[in-house]
C-alpha cells in the first residue's frame, strides 16, 4: 500500500509549497522510491483554464488533455514523471460531479452533505491509481486558515486515520518571518499555524520553515518545543540560487531523512543525487550567456510563462551558457517602429509565446518581420507561429489583409477556428459559440515531420508527440502561397490536415510549432527545440 504525504501550508501563500513537494519527491526518488504527487485546489472554478494567466499564472497541460495547476509543472520537471487528469482535483470539479450525481438520484433521497459526501470524494481522489506507488504526496493548495481549504484539511485528517498510523505523515510549511528593526527571526507565525492546523485534527510531523536569515538551533528548539515535534523535524528553508538547488538544499537540511524518520523508514543509503549536481554545477559555472526576448501579453506576471522560462533555463543547461530573459510586452511595439528596434535589436534570439486574443497581436507580427529580416532566430509558440504564418503572408505572399478569425471577420482567414480534429478517442467536434472550458485541443497529439526539415534533425526523428492547448489553426488552404514565400510547412498531424510546425529553411533559426514543448522539458532532459534555439543564440552572439 501507498504511504501517504499530505502537506499543508501556513501563515501566508506564496511560500513554495509546490517545490518543497516536487523536492522531497525527487529526493525519494533519488533513493529508489515510486513516487506521485497530487495538487488539490480550494477554488470553485472546475479547473484553472477559464482563469486570465494574472489570475492564477499558466495553465499546465498533461498528456491526458487535463488543463491544471502551474505546480503539476514543477511535479513534472523534478521527478520526470508524466501528471494525468487524475493528479489535480479543484472544489469546482468535485461540487459539480455531487451535485450531477444528486441530480441523477445516486443518493437515493439522502441529505448530500459536507461530510460524508464531500470529503469522501476528496479521498478517493488521493487513493486512485495509487497500486504501484511508494510514495503518494498531496500538496492543499491555500493556506490553514482559509474557508475554502477547510473540506481538505477534514479529508486529509480522516484518511490519516484510515490508512493508519505509519502509513500518512503531515509536512507543515510555514514563515518564520526577519523583523529588521528588532534584528530577530519571529516563530510566533508558525506557532499560530500549527495550533490552527492541529485545531482541525491535524498534528504536524515535519515542519519546513521558510525564513530569509538562518535559523539558530535556539529558534529551532523553541519552534520545536511550542508545535509538539521533534527538533530535527525543524527543516530551514532558505531561498536558494535556483529552483534546481533546492532538493540538494534540503537534503542537506536532512527533510528526507526526517520524512522517512516519521514514517518508521531507517534509510538504508544516501540519495542518488549527482544528476541534480550536475545540473547545478552548469548553473553556477556557465561558459557563456545569451540574452533572449519574449515578446508577450502577459510579461506583468512571470507565472503566466512560468514552463517556458524553465525550458529557456533547460536550454542554457544543455548548452551550458546562461539565458537572460527579457520580458517584452508586445503592445510596447504596437504604433512605435522605433522602440522595435531599441527593444529588439540588442538580442540574441527572439521568442513569441502562445496567448489568446487580439491585444498585442500586430506587435508580435512586427516582432517576427524584425527577426525574419535581422536573421535573428526566432520561435514561435502556438500563437506565435500563428502570427509568423500571417506575418509571410503579408509580407512574403502578397496577402495584405491576413488575419485570424480569432480577431474578428476577416476576408483572409490565414488563422480560423478548429470546429473538429480526430482525438484520441475519435472525431472531436466544437461550435463557435459553445463552453469556453475544457473544449480546446488539449494534450498530447501526434505530428509528422518532412524527413529533410530542420525540426526532423532536431528531434532525431519524423515521428513525435507533443501537448496543445488552441482553438485556432493555421489554414491548410494558404498552404502553398506560404511555402512559395519561403515559410515550410514541415510537420503536419498525421492525417494531414492539421499544420503542427512551419520553418524558414534559409533562415539561421526560425521555427514556429502549434504545441506547447515548454510543457515536456525537463532540468536533466531539455526538450530539443530548446535546446537548439538556445544553441542558435550563442552563435548568434558570436556573430555580434
Amino acid at each position: 500500500m501507498a504511504r501517504y504525504i499530505f502537506i499543508t501550508g501556513g501563515v501566508v501563500s506564496s511560500l513554495g509549497k509546490g517545490l518543497m513537494a516536487a523536492s522531497l519527491a525527487a529526493l525519494l526518488q533519488a533513493r529508489g522510491y515510486r513516487v506521485r504527487i497530487r495538487k488539490f485546489d480550494p477554488y470553485l472554478n472546475v479547473d484553472p483554464g477559464t482563469m486570465s494567466p494574472y489570475q492564477h499564472g499558466e495553465v499546465y497541460v498533461t498528456d491526458d488533455g487535463a488543463e491544471t495547476d502551474l505546480d503539476l509543472g514543477h511535479y513534472e520537471r523534478f521527478t520526470g514523471v508524466a501528471s494525468r487528469q487524475s493528479d489535480n482535483i479543484t472544489s469546482g470539479r468535485i461540487y459539480k460531479t455531487i451535485i450531477e450525481r444528486e441530480r441523477r438520484g445516486d443518493y437515493l433521497g439522502a441529505t448530500v452533505q459536507v461530510i460524508p459526501h464531500v470529503t469522501d470524494a476528496i479521498k478517493a481522489f488521493a487513493r486512485a491509481e495509487t497500486d504501484d506507488l511508494d510514495f503518494v504526496l498531496c500538496e492543499i493548495g491555500g493556506t490553514v486558515g482559509d474557508i475554502e481549504s477547510l473540506p481538505f484539511i477534514e479529508s486529509i485528517r480522516q484518511l490519516k486515520n484510515e490508512v493508519g498510523r505509519g502509513n500518512a505523515i503531515s509536512v507543515h510549511v510555514t514563515l518564520v518571518p526577519y523583523i529588521a528593526a528588532a534584528g530577530e527571526l519571529k516563530t510566533k507565525p508558525t506557532q499560530h499555524s500549527v495550533r490552527e492546523l492541529a485545531a482541525l485534527g491535524v498534528q504536524p510531523d515535519v515542519l519546513v520553515c521558510r525564513c530569509e536569515k538562518p535559523l539558530p538551533v535556539s529558534e529551532r528548539a523553541k519552534i520545536a518545543l511550542f508545535c509538539n515535534v521533534p527538533e530535527s523535524a525543524v527543516i530551514p528553508a532558505l531561498d536558494a540560487a535556483s529552483i534546481y538547488a533546492v532538493p540538494l538544499q534540503y537534503h542537506a537540511e536532512g527533510l528526507d531523512s526526517e520524512v522517512l524518520r516519521a514514517f518508521g523508514i531507517t534509510p538504508s543509503s544516501p540519495p542518488e543525487l549527482s544528476r541534480w549536481q550536475e545540473i547545478v554545477d552548469r548553473l553556477q559555472h556557465p561558459e557563456g550567456e545569451v540574452t533572449v526576448g519574449v515578446v508577450g501579453k502577459y510579461v506583468g506576471l512571470q507565472d503566466a510563462y512560468k514552463s517556458l522560462n524553465e525550458a529557456l533555463v533547460h536550454g542554457g543547461i544543455a548548452n551550458r551558457v546562461k539565458v537572460n530573459v527579457r520580458w517584452i510586452d508586445a503592445e510596447l511595439f504596437e504604433h512605435d517602429d522605433e522602440e522595435i528596434v531599441s527593444q529588439l535589436e540588442p538580442l540574441d534570439a527572439i521568442l513569441v509565446p502562445g496567448a489568446f486574443g487580439e491585444r498585442g497581436a500586430e506587435g508580435k507580427i512586427k516582432s517576427v518581420r524584425f527577426a525574419r529580416e535581422r536573421e535573428i532566430p526566432y520561435f514561435g509558440i502556438c500563437f506565435g507561429m500563428q502570427m509568423a504564418c500571417i506575418e509571410g503572408a503579408r509580407d512574403l505572399a502578397g496577402i495584405a489583409e491576413a488575419s485570424s478569425t480569432e480577431f474578428g471577420p476577416t476576408e483572409q482567414p490565414v488563422v480560423g477556428l478548429i470546429t473538429e480534429w480526430m482525438g484520441r478517442d475519435g472525431l472531436e467536434q466544437r461550435e463557435a459559440q459553445g463552453d469556453m472550458g475544457g473544449t480546446m485541443r488539449l494534450g498530447a497529439y501526434d505530428a509528422t515531420l518532412a524527413g529533410n526539415s530542420v525540426v526532423a534533425s532536431i528531434y532525431g526523428d519524423t515521428h513525435i508527440s507533443e501537448r496543445h492547448r488552441h482553438r485556432y489553426e493555421v489554414n491548410t488552404g494558404y498552404r502553398e502561397a506560404l511555402e512559395k514565400g519561403g515559410l515550410v510547412f514541415s510537420g503536419m498531424s498525421p492525417d494531414g490536415t492539421l499544420p503542427e510546425i512551419v520553418e524558414r529553411p534559409d533562415h539561421p533559426w526560425f521555427v514556429g510549432v502549434q504545441f506547447h514543448p515548454e510543457l515536456k522539458s525537463k532540468p536533466f532532459d531539455p526538450h530539443p527545440l530548446f535546446a537548439s534555439f538556445i544553441e542558435a543564440a550563442v552563435k548568434q552572439s558570436r556573430l555580434v
